[in-house]
């Protein structure tokens, strides 16, 4: 398995990214990472070369950059290298924690989307409370701003065969993020995509779920438009920031009787925040690609980036896209 890694991309780049293939690489002995970037940055966290291949290049795309121009004109780029990489067939997979529009950009008009698949959708797995490695795959997260009945009922299979393949779940089962729970609530949008998903055979459909219940797990894919997918997910993120932040600072200022609840209690509080950690599960596929393309938090540290890399394996051991390709351009 080879995975081309955009080592330029991120906030933390190259030092986060080439640190976090280092721990993958303890992990996953049977991946070659092909690390594209400049060459002296990234040799300085490189601690073991076995498996590791540096390709130098001075350009990379920045968070400034305008995703489609910055595709089409900064071809030496790290991103677009490592995306020419997969499609030529040199890395079956590209990974990178920089600009997210560009990434797509670069899976989109490089990588390219499977046939039949209209509009490939940024895809996460969201932690569910009280299981430890329960989770739901949500899409869309952004890919596609405005979106067609249609393009939502395909977000459900894709996601079902995501969740069904690399997660292993049985039958998942598909909600559709809504205002309200019953049959007659929400927008056109959710009304028409609601009557699709009920006719659809193909899918485990249980009907609309509300964003309140998402982490609560009432459903094991979600799928709603990309505006709206965006925002819960950045929603999801700063409650959860902001709720520790919160709990800090309350045992703080309690003083020495805080501190003393906190010490007896310091399991249980980092069991919560471990549970609330997505990243452990992985980065944001666009799927519905020819092969996976994942990208992880512009902020990402070194363990993130190991378990988007695990993520990425589990991908290729199963052969997922490859199934994809095989039900979408066999029908």
């Amino acid at each position: 398995m080879r995975i081309a890694v955009d080592a330029m991309g991120g906030d933390n780049a190259p030092k986060a990214i080439v640190e976090g293939v280092m721990l993958a690489k303890k992990d996953f002995p049977d991946i070659e990472f092909l690390l594209y970037g400049k060459e002296n940055e990234i040799r300085e966290y490189v601690t073991d070369e076995t498996n590791i291949t540096i390709i130098h290049t001075d350009e990379k795309i920045t968070s400034d950059d305008e995703p489609v121009k910055a595709i089409r004109r900064k071809k030496e780029a790290s991103m677009v290298l490592a995306a020419q990489a997969v499609k030529a067939g040199e890395a079956d997979a590209i990974f990178s924690a920089g600009n997210t529009g560009a990434l797509l950009a670069a899976g989109l008009f490089i990588v390219g989307r499977i046939k039949n698949v209209e509009r490939p959708g940024l895809m996460s797995t969201l932690p569910v409370i009280g299981q430890k490695n329960g989770g739901f795959d949500m899409l869309d997260l952004g890919a596609n701003a405005d979106n067609k009945p249609e393009h939502l009922v395909q977000y459900a299979v894709l996601g079902s065969f995501y969740a069904n393949r690399v997660r292993g779940i049985n039958k998942p089962r598909v909600g559709l993020l809504n205002n309200g729970t019953e049959e007659t609530k929400g927008s056109e949008l959710t009304k028409k995509t609601f009557e699709l998903l009920s006719e659809n055979k193909t899918i485990n459909f249980i009907g609309n779920v509300e964003a309140r219940d998402l982490l609560n797990g009432p459903a094991d894919v979600v799928v709603t438009d990309g505006f709206t997918g965006n925002a819960v997910l950045k929603s999801i993120e700063g409650t959860a920031l902001n709720m520790m932040s919160l709990l800090k600072t309350s045992i703080l200022d309690e003083g020495i009787k805080g501190k003393m609840g906190a010490m007896l209690l310091k399991n249980a509080l980092r069991g919560m925040k471990s549970e609330m950690d997505y990243s452990k599960h992985g980065g944001a596929v666009l799927f519905g690609l020819k092969a996976p393309v994942v990208k992880t938090h512009g902020a990402t540290g070194p363990d993130a980036v190991r378990y988007t890399i695990r993520q990425i394996r589990t991908m290729l051991i199963t052969d997922v896209v490859s199934q994809l390709v095989e039900y979408y351009e066999g029908k």
